[in-house]
């Protein structure tokens, strides 16, 4: 053998030999081998020129929404004590379940054969809808009229992970794309300057699903959201590193910026076109993100309608910061407050101490963004969503047969969510639940069909909505069950 070309062959890397074999059909290994790892089966793309991916698309059909903002209580609040007036369940309070209720049934934590709970508060109507609350939510009592009422949404799983990603991502294990990612993902933004995708979190916890209820699955990176904090930095480590000033980091970024466009053209990598717009969008916000996030700015006034108190980390912070930012153009903002799991194991976890306490620290927030977006002229083009990933049961828990704090296990089969703007009806009440509150009887919604219907007030047909992974063009709704858009629900 010639010797240059021996040592031409030793020479080669092993990086360089996986990335050459079989370029003669157009692929090489390493090339096969980064497709794998990075998720993403659009690395062989067309020779389309690079584009942004956060740059605003077409909606399927005329949109009613153009954001939302989701409002998670994690844990799930107890429809029976806000929502669900059974005059029938306080009647036979302190009686065993029937057994028909029971047959089959899984419960978290409930043994044995449990004891009916009946509601305990009072309710009364409110606005000319008349829709039903409890004194525990009196200035959601205000806004009655601008609610769309969901009683018996459905799910079916009764553990708070899998039910959050169910809610979230349309499937219960990991690895899903969330709602927000397929926004977008089909959407686009239109915060230039801003995160598309934005998540705060009070309630000195993250869901118990973690950071994937707000994750891009397998969708390109560029797609998850940008959790925020309410209180400090916005976004750690956002600020230029010392003795690097804002030139020069514009200097830093083009050149990196111009080595990965080669390598984007080179390779039609994804993820390469995702570290571009990455890197170009947290430039942008190092100058953006702490105005959007100043609420000292807005006024007095403003700032007691909410509670909210600047420089402090909390759910009402949490909610006016959520106004700024779809005032700014981000697509879809995601709350999560933790704190509402009540068991009735204690006082930190019970419907007679813990509850009113939540309530008191949700009430407010709540409607005052409902009433602040109205005025703003908002509401009409920013759908609210408000709700848990399941509610609670008609029977008690008394965990380990303890008696001296009153609680309620998970319960998947019918809970209460609300809507209000983006399209939907207006103080409206939709689904029927059975005397004890116990299954959906009427206008049953499964929590996919909550999502299909979400799409669609945001102009987006569920079933057009895809991404190609693993052989399959997935959609947040999946592709193995029925789903539908629940129409009943649009203005």
């Amino acid at each position: 053998m010639d010797h240059r070309k021996l040592a031409e062959i030793q020479s080669l890397t092993r990086r360089s030999f996986l990335g050459s074999v079989g370029r003669g059909v157009g692929v090489g290994l390493g090339s096969i081998a980064l497709a794998s790892m990075t998720n993403c089966e659009s690395h062989v793309e067309s020779e389309a020129p690079l584009v942004d991916p956060l740059a605003p698309k077409p909606t399927h059909f005329p949109a009613r929404a153009k954001a939302v903002i989701s409002i998670h209580l994690a844990g799930a609040p107890s429809q029976h004590e806000l929502w669900e007036n059974k005059p029938a369940l306080t009647r036979y309070n302190g009686l065993p379940c029937p057994d028909e209720y029971l047959k089959g049934e899984q419960f978290a934590f409930i043994k044995g054969h449990p004891t009916l709970l009946g509601c305990q508060y009072p309710f009364a109507k409110y606005g000319q809808s008349g829709i039903e609350m409890t004194p525990l939510i009196p200035h959601l009592a205000t806004v009655a009229d601008e609610l769309c009422l969901m009683r018996a949404v459905k799910t079916d799983q009764f553990n708070h992970a899998p039910a959050q990603l169910m809610l979230w991502t349309g499937e219960a294990r990991f690895g899903r794309p969330s709602m927000g990612s397929w926004l977008l993902y089909g959407l686009g933004s239109e915060a230039r300057d801003l995160p598309g995708f934005v998540t705060l979190v009070s309630g000195d916890k993250t869901p118990d699903a973690g950071k994937s209820v707000w994750g891009s699955g397998f969708l390109p990176t560029v797609f998850q959201g940008v959790q925020c904090r309410s209180a400090g930095e916005p976004v750690l480590f956002a600020h230029d590193p010392a003795g690097i000033d804002r030139a020069g980091r514009r200097n830093i970024l083009d050149a990196i910026n111009d080595l990965n466009r080669i390598e984007a053209e080179r390779t039609k990598d994804a993820e390469t076109r995702t570290r571009i717009a990455q890197y170009e969008l947290a430039f942008r916000m190092q100058m953006s993100v702490p105005e959007a996030m100043g609420i000292a700015s807005e006024p007095p006034e403003t700032l007691a309608m909410y509670g909210a108190t600047p420089g402090r980390g909390s759910f009402a912070n949490n909610c006016l910061l959520a106004r700024r930012l779809v005032e700014r153009g981000v697509r879809f903002v995601q709350l999560f407050d933790w704190g509402w799991d009540g068991h009735g194991t204690g006082a930190s976890d019970d419907l007679i101490t813990q509850l009113p306490k939540k309530c008191d620290e949700m009430d407010r927030p709540v409607a005052a963004l409902i009433t602040d977006l109205k005025r703003r002229g908002l509401l009409d083009e920013t759908l609210v969503v408000w709700g848990g990933e399941f509610g609670r049961t008609p029977v008690a828990e008394f965990r380990d047969g303890k008696k001296d704090f009153l609680g309620r296990d998970h319960h998947p089969h019918a809970f209460t969510m609300f809507m209000a703007g983006g399209g939907c009806k207006r103080g409206f009440t939709y689904g029927e639940t059975d005397e004890l509150g116990y299954f959906g009887t009427k206008d049953v919604l499964p929590v996919q069909d909550l999502q299909a219907t979400i799409l669609a007030l945001l102009g987006m047909d569920h079933e057009r909505l895809t991404f190609a992974h693993a052989g399959l063009d997935q959609r947040l709704t999946g592709v193995t069950k029925p789903v539908r858009v629940h129409r009943e629900l649009i203005a």
